[in-house]
């Protein structure tokens, strides 16, 4: 009686291959920096803790603090600020709900921003705006933050090809500049329409040429002192600040 020999069949596996892209963000609406300041950083860490009788008689807001603890920054390159290259693919991730073809969870898995942080170019101003706190009255509060009137970006993004192709990725990120945005106050929450941006291409960027090569002269030295020493948004902040001083003087003497 003949045995019949059993084939072993060998199962190829290839690997992945990622292609490479770089991109440019012109802002179309002004942006909004919105980083979580040094402050809260340390409440969280270690408890806020409660307040003496002679901080409770402080001015409430420091606002030259708060707007420099609201940008995210960087100690080497062209830039001073920057923005987590997180926010970028969580706002394509974003537009994935909205454009047919790409679910959001494949955006998460097939999209990866070697940069933590991306170059932020355009002059930040001190900006002070009424905001609703998050409690159950929502009371009514002062913010300060960056903001910058005009702004670019570059990004650098990788994919997984042939499930992905250049194209797919330049045509979300535009989904995402056009109805999520990044930073405070964006698009993506519905009542702000900040922080929305144009996409070009490193190597040809058409119209938008002009418009790269103006902002991005307000480099690190510009953003540097502008920091140092801030320049009012609109002239309600302004108002804001002249009433602040005189109160700062009143306290002190």
């Amino acid at each position: 009686m003949a045995v019949s020999k059993k084939t072993t069949e060998t199962m190829e596996i290839h690997a992945l291959k990622q292609g490479h892209i770089k991109l440019r963000m012109i802002g179309q609406t002004p942006m909004y920096f919105n980083s979580m300041g040094a402050k809260a950083w340390r409440d969280l860490l270690v408890g806020g803790g409660k307040k003496t009788a002679a901080q409770k008689k402080d001015i409430k807001h420091n606002p030259e603090a708060e707007f420099r603890d609201s940008v995210y920054k960087k100690d080497t390159g062209s830039t001073y600020l920057c923005f987590p290259a997180a926010g970028v693919k969580g706002a394509m991730a974003t537009a994935a709900l909205e454009t047919g073809g790409i679910t959001k969870t494949s955006v998460q898995r097939l999209i990866f921003l070697p940069e933590s942080h991306i170059q932020i170019w355009g002059k930040p101003f001190l900006k002070m705006d009424i905001v609703r706190s998050a409690d159950m009255n929502k009371t009514p509060d002062v913010r300060t933050r960056a903001y910058l009137p005009q702004w670019c970006a570059e990004v650098e993004i990788k994919y997984v090809v042939p499930t992905l192709s250049a194209h797919s990725i330049v045509s979300l990120l535009s989904n995402a500049g056009a109805i999520v945005g990044i930073g405070d106050f964006r698009q993506e929450k519905g009542r702000g329409s900040y922080g929305t941006f144009a996409v070009a291409g490193a190597e040809d960027m058409g119209d938008h040429q002009e418009a790269w090569d103006l902002i991005t002269q307000e480099d690190r030295e510009v953003q540097k002192l502008s920091m140092d020493q801030p320049m009012y948004a609109d002239e309600q902040t302004a108002e804001l600040m002249e009433f602040l001083q005189e109160e700062r003087l009143r306290r002190a003497a």
